[in-house]
């Protein structure tokens, strides 16, 4: 059990920076609170806009690494309390 554990941490830190990647890598819908509410100074009407495109992949696939990341992290959990040392 201690390669199953190992391999879960390696991935589950391979997660971890994915992750952090897709967070970065999005693009800001507005400028905090005041940009969603106020409207913003930006000509996008501020609130609201739809994904098209890459912005759209990314913002899915950061949300399978989230699931992906969760679920290895419980298993780790299940792993190291099933199968002690």
């Amino acid at each position: 059990m201690a390669k199953l554990q190992n391999a879960l941490i390696i991935a589950e830190a391979v997660l971890a920076v994915l992750l952090t990647a897709g967070v970065l890598i999005q693009t800001p819908k507005a400028s905090g609170l005041g940009g969603t509410i106020g409207g913003g100074g930006d000509g996008l009407g501020g609130g609201y806009r739809t994904r098209r495109g890459l912005e759209r992949q990314i913002y899915w696939t950061t949300w399978v690494l989230v699931v992906a990341f969760l679920i290895c992290s419980v298993a780790n959990v299940w792993v190291v309390t099933h199968f002690p040392q």
